[in-house]
């Protein structure tokens, strides 16, 4: 491969987004190309509008030749293929008068990899695109394959489909990118046909060309051989206005999966840097296991070069969480055959598998179908309703489960990697993680309201007990994650009042400042309790991007006082050592063996090996205990602004039920030429035996093409340089009243444990006995459940690592 590098001092400027006369500029006289005459255009019948163009002689002259002229589709080579669909997604169909080019030439696809883009920039999308095509060369380079080496080339039953959430968000530096490789060409897309408005631009082109992170052109040599990046069949779908990720997963699915009617559908985001041979290792899941309806790879955090991001506490936090929950809850949720979430950013999908129920109860959530589903539409519904579709890719693994007549079940392929880039800034991470809160939460609501439908399934009794032994754990799950707000409060102020408030009779002082530490701890404790409190006045009274030094400060505070618990625990656990060894003045520490004793030994023993072995003992068996070193420490010093920062702000804008994307782009809308389709004056207007209709239609010489292809190559191979944008939110400002009673009853409740626990004036209840042993029994209660979720995670772990093996050794390629 030879790759092109941008010159030092390019000769072109140009900002962010075209201008109307910049947008049409292949048609423009004053541009660099001149106007030509027109041409009538048949419409296919139906009056689709279907038109290719001739890419620039640039791109055709990097197609290797032993891929010229196959079969006689030589044109998917050299034309690009233009289509206007002024439809709706499920309107896209062959009755209708659409097609794709490999349904066309008769093609088999096997794998239909799926990238939804919003607005990221040319970096985060070349990284995923690249990516994509180096994967697909690590399948054509298979030498021994029982599936790939048959019934044609392997090339011909993959498909690559972009699909661009609207023109108005979209960076004009992709398109540049999209142009430079084939896919896309300025001035050829049309705003109505027929008098019908265009819903989406549908771009097919066959390329060897990619281009890299770098800005580096990637083009095939004839030195290259078989590491030359392979052909690959794109189909761009760049939609008009901006309608959400499920309208997005609509066009893929319901209009495009259902004329490829691909056996395995990858999902990948924007800016996911794929790993070597990861799509291979996907599909192989499906390839050896028929009843496998989904599966997703690992994901890590995007770290740097040099790993430099470790240097940010808030990326090495979301490092251990991503590895934590890769190694243990989606380790666990594996062996039981339900994934509750496949994430967007690198999953796939059996297309047979989620046709029918699954799809139609997840494309519930696209505004576009309103007017058609109406009550069941997703702006009908409830606010929790609302939620829910923040976390779609949660309601397509519920219902894919538990789909009735069928024992579709989804796993977690280890060996299938990839990257994606996560939030670096205290508003971005407040921002996803109120979308990822109130979706799950709402997600995990209803599948547990729906978990009846289980009994419907084809699973065995295995599974099936499996499964419900999984609703057990995630009631659980739901019921420790409701009370944590009031279980971290109660955790730091009881270890800091027995460190640091002996007995009277005790012969010692308190830890760590002797007879001043109540009165420092009494400190702390307001503190606490004034920073809680500031955090729901902050998420109920603004946003995020208004209170950046806030918020930080915040997080600083909270993670002062969770480095203080941790000393404290340090020096419980080394008096009680010393006590019982009898070591050190040992004798002086009795009240703290009075604790540890009413509470339990084996309760100590089993909450602190959970809480620290378990984590050990899963890096090791999963060979990548690296985080341990690296990003635990971070992790646990801000793992109490989890629960007070993120998930008092998630709640307190419940009512919020939008995207709230990160970075967010103006949204200015381009002008798009319009496809004149009544014949001018003095032609003749007849229509054919057919019915067709002709439409209007500038030529577009090779010359033409060719000229403006230099000029977009020198755009998209400048240097890259992050622009500023003025951000734009809107916010519902509905459902305010019960956005109003879930907080008060978050509040009122785990304000409600926290009096019954500490407030030495309930004398006697009589499920607990007195105020002292409602302290006993909290900590009973609390270890002993987070204990039991952490042990069930390590079953999964070990689980899950044996799977892996007997997958290695006898899985077919």
């Amino acid at each position: 491969m030879e790759p092109i590098l941008p010159t030092s001092e390019p000769s072109y400027q140009f900002s962010n987004h075209y201008a109307a006369h910049q947008y049409a500029s292949a048609d423009n006289p004053s541009s660099s190309s001149k106007r030509y005459p027109s041409k009538n255009v048949r419409l296919v019948p139906g009056n689709i509008l279907s038109i290719d163009y001739p890419v620039p002689n640039a791109i055709r002259n990097s197609v290797q030749a032993k891929y010229k002229d196959i079969a006689g589709h030589n044109e998917e080579f050299l034309m690009m293929r233009y289509t206007a669909a002024a439809c709706d997604p499920n309107d896209f169909t062959l009755k209708n008068g659409y097609n794709l080019r490999p349904n066309m030439y008769n093609r088999h696809t096997e794998l239909l990899v799926g990238v939804t883009y919003y607005n990221e920039d040319r970096v985060h999308f070349c990284q995923t695109y690249h990516s994509v095509m180096k994967n697909v060369r690590d399948i054509i380079q298979l030498k021994h394959s029982e599936f790939w080496h048959k019934g044609g080339p392997t090339w011909q039953k993959i498909v690559l489909c972009l699909v661009m959430d609207g023109i108005g968000p979209c960076d004009k530096r992709v398109l540049d990118t999209l142009a430079m490789i084939g896919v896309y060409q300025d001035g050829v897309i049309k705003r109505e046909v027929d008098g019908q408005d265009t819903v989406a631009h549908i771009f097919e082109y066959t390329t060897h060309l990619s281009a890299t992170p770098n800005q580096e052109l990637v083009r095939p040599t004839p030195h290259d051989g078989d590491s030359a990046l392979p052909p690959l069949q794109v189909i761009l779908c760049l939609k008009t206005k901006n309608s959400g990720k499920i309208n997005s997963n609509r066009w893929l699915y319901g209009a495009f999966g259902r004329i490829l009617n691909p056996e395995v559908v990858i999902h990948i985001d924007t800016g996911t840097r794929v790993r070597h041979r990861s799509l291979l290792k996907l599909w192989e899941a499906f390839y050896n296991d028929k009843d496998l309806g989904g599966a997703c790879g690992i994901i890590h955090p995007l770290m740097g070069s040099y790993m430099e991001g470790i240097l940010n506490p808030l990326i090495a936090a979301q490092n251990f969480e991503y590895k934590v929950a890769c190694q243990l809850e989606r380790a666990l949720e594996s062996t039981t055959g339900y994934l509750s979430v496949l994430p967007g950013a690198f999953s796939a999908y059996r297309f047979r598998a989620i046709m029918g129920r699954p799809l139609d109860q997840y494309f519930q959530g696209d505004p576009t179908l309103d007017l058609t589903l109406g009550s069941n539409g997703v702006s009908a519904g409830s606010l929790m309703r609302l939620n829910r579709f923040l976390a779609d890719d949660r309601i397509l693994c519920s219902e894919l489960v538990s789909k009735e007549g069928q024992k579709w079940h989804t796993r977690l392929v280890t060996s299938a990697e990839a990257e994606t880039d996560i939030p670096t800034s205290t508003v971005d991470f407040i921002n996803q993680r109120r979308r990822w809160l109130n979706g799950s939460l709402s997600a995990s609501i209803y599948s547990l309201r729906m978990s009846y439908q289980l009994l419907r399934t084809s699973h065995n009794i295995i599974r099936m007990v499996l499964l419900y032994i999984q609703l057990l754990y995630n009631v659980v799950t739901l019921i420790l994650a409701w009370f944590s707000l009031a279980g971290f409060l109660l955790t730091t102020f009881v270890v800091n009042d027995v460190t640091g408030d002996p007995p009277p009779d005790a012969p010692v002082d308190g830890f760590p400042f002797g007879k001043a530490t109540p009165i420092v701890n009494a400190v702390i404790q307001i503190v606490y309790i004034t920073t809680v409190v500031f955090q729901f006045i902050l998420a109920l009274g603004g946003r995020p991007k208004s209170h950046v030094r806030t918020y930080t400060t915040s997080f600083c505070i909270f993670a002062i006082v969770q480095l203080y618990l941790l000393m404290n625990l340090i020096y419980l656990s080394k008096r009680l050592i010393d006590f019982k060894t009898n070591t050190n003045g040992g004798g002086s520490y009795a009240y703290i063996n009075e604790y540890y004793s009413e509470i339990g030994s084996t309760t100590v023993i089993v909450t602190a090996s959970s809480a620290f072995g378990i984590y050990i003992a899963a890096g090791i068996i999963s060979l990548d205990p690296w985080h341990l070193l690296s990003s635990w420490a971070q992790y646990l010093f801000i793992s109490t602004s989890y629960v007070n920062i993120l998930k008092v702000y998630a709640f307190s804008n419940i009512h919020d039920a939008t995207w709230g994307r990160k970075s967010d782009k103006e949204v200015n809308e381009e002008v798009i030429q319009s496809t004149i389709l009544s014949p001018p004056r003095g032609s003749d207007t007849s229509k054919t035996p057919r019915g067709d209709v002709n439409a209007q239609e500038m030529e577009h010489p090779q010359e033409d093409a060719d000229k403006i292809f230099e000029e977009v190559v020198k755009r998209a191979l400048q240097p890259h340089q992050p622009v500023e944008v003025k951000q734009v939110n809107t916010r519902e400002e509905a459902f305010l009243k019960f956005r109003t009673t879930l907080v008060a009853v978050y509040i009122f409740s785990n304000f409600l444990l926290c009096i019954i626990v500490m407030n030495d004036s309930f004398q006697q209840l009589w499920w607990l006995g007195d105020a002292y042993w409602h302290k006993i029994w909290f900590f009973r209660i609390w270890m002993w459940g987070n204990s039991w979720l952490l042990m069930m995670q390590f079953a999964g772990c070990v689980w899950q690592r044996m799977d892996a093996l007997r997958w290695w050794c006898f899985s077919r390629r």
